[in-house]
């Protein structure tokens, strides 16, 4: 994806001709285009994702599809299209909202009653339309996680969350918004394909999605009884659980391993996303220093990768982004992000990559501790020297087969007894692709 700078220049080549009798024109002079802003990160994206006026009556109705084409899809994908489906804002009251996704079906043709289904919870990438993953495409590293799941049989059900894609503030890393998200989106999918998908559910994601897919996991029981969600799977776990206190595996002290350039990416999109969300009235750009507004600036136009840059050319952190208290925006966060407790009706499968410089292992520990003493039937992999984008396709190997089990009707039991502590990072194993 191009890196949409803030400042474009026009530029034009300058030649002198010496032999030339006539005069030459003047050169231009460069011109500044400022890209326009976007508020909420609203626009970019194709008229598909633009509801209608009148949304019809219920979550989990689809609105619209179309066939994705131009994309590079899973080698294993026979038909992939676009959704567009009522969910309800899990944000304040339960409004109406249209939510963007897609489908992927793999080829071939579907088994009896269907195909079983993958929702898929993508991880964090950005919080502006254009990088709603059914409009943006396909990173290398979820094309080839996508395409063992629909070599495995699969068809893969995936939401871009609410305000992702669609109008409005996306809020990220809330779990509600994003549960009633994926539930709905699956519940107008099966609708809408009766007899090729089939009402037998995996939730999976990575990083922003792994704590989606526990959010939603914790959800379906109570949200949405009609979906039959079978396990869970989630790696490089963003999320937390309220835990009470004297718990058999205490909780141990939260790491903050990543870069201060990219600490910046992150928050400004926590301030665009959820804390937007959460206070709509609010000037968030009033906690801004100048460098922090122009961040603010590309954060509503330009994805995660392309803040990575951004922040890292600007030497923006998140001292020098921000000024001052912003505590007045981060109330009601915690409790959006905090999921209430840790007690899910299904089995767990997690994925952490012991390099893993940007989730951490501490609180992905955590969480794996708080769902064990809630009595969650946990199976806990641990990848020496994988980080968080190594660890997904690797994975793969241990949670392609839990899932099937799932659909077979076994049950496992977890391994929440072994379970130990962990807080220090290894180093990342070198050769291994997409392990960075």
């Amino acid at each position: 994806m191009k890196f949409p700078a803030r400042l474009f220049l026009c530029a034009s080549a300058l030649g002198t001709l010496a032999a030339c009798a006539t005069p030459q024109p003047a050169p231009k002079q460069q011109v500044a285009v400022v890209e326009p802003d976007r508020p909420h990160g609203d626009g970019g994206v194709s008229a598909f994702y633009q509801p209608p006026a009148q949304l019809p009556a219920g979550p989990g109705n689809m609105i619209r599809t179309e066939e994705i084409q131009g994309k590079h899809l899973p080698d294993n994908a026979g038909l992939a299209v676009r959704t567009l489906y009522t969910s309800v804002s899990g944000v304040g009251e339960p409004a109406p909202v249209a939510v963007s996704g897609q489908i992927i079906f793999p080829k071939g043709t579907p088994p009896k009653g269907g195909w079983p289904i993958v929702a898929w919870e993508h991880g964090t990438t950005g919080i502006a339309d254009i990088c709603a993953p059914s409009w943006r495409g396909y990173f290398s590293r979820d094309r080839a996680y996508l395409d063992r799941w629909l070599a495995a049989g699969f068809a893969v059900v995936a939401s871009d969350y609410q305000g992702l894609g669609t109008p409005g503030p996306h809020p990220y890393l809330m779990y509600r918004p994003e549960g009633y998200s994926v539930l709905n989106g699956l519940r107008a999918s099966l609708q809408q394909y009766k007899g090729t998908l089939r009402n037998q559910i995996v939730l999976v994601g990575q990083s922003q999605g792994g704590g989606a897919a526990l959010g939603t996991g914790w959800l379906a029981p109570q949200y949405a009884p009609d979906l039959h969600v079978l396990g869970t799977v989630a790696t490089g776990v963003v999320i937390a659980f309220h835990v009470p206190a004297h718990t058999a595996h205490p909780q141990i002290t939260r790491d903050n391993p990543e870069s201060p350039h990219m600490s910046a990416s992150y928050g400004i999109l926590t301030v665009e996303g959820s804390m937007t969300s959460l206070h709509p009235e609010a000037d968030v750009r009033q906690f801004m220093t100048e460098k922090g507004k122009e961040l603010s600036h590309q954060a509503r136009q330009s994805c995660l990768g392309d803040l990575f840059k951004y922040t890292n050319a600007h030497d923006m952190t998140e001292e020098n982004v921000f000024t001052g208290d912003r505590s007045p925006l981060e109330q009601g966060f915690d409790t959006a992000f905090t999921i209430p407790d840790a007690h899910l009706k299904m089995p767990v499968f997690v994925g952490t990559g012991l390099a893993d410089d940007e989730a951490g292992v501490s609180q992905q520990y955590d969480a794996v501790a708080a769902m064990c003493d809630a009595g969650t039937p946990v199976t806990w992999k641990q990848y020496p020297g994988l980080t968080h984008n190594g660890a997904v396709n690797v994975s793969a190997d241990d949670s392609v087969p839990f899932a099937l089990s799932l659909l077979k009707g076994v049950k496992p039991r977890g391994n929440c007894r072994t379970i130990k502590p962990i807080s220090k990072l290894e180093k990342p194993l070198a050769g291994v692709r997409w392990n960075n």
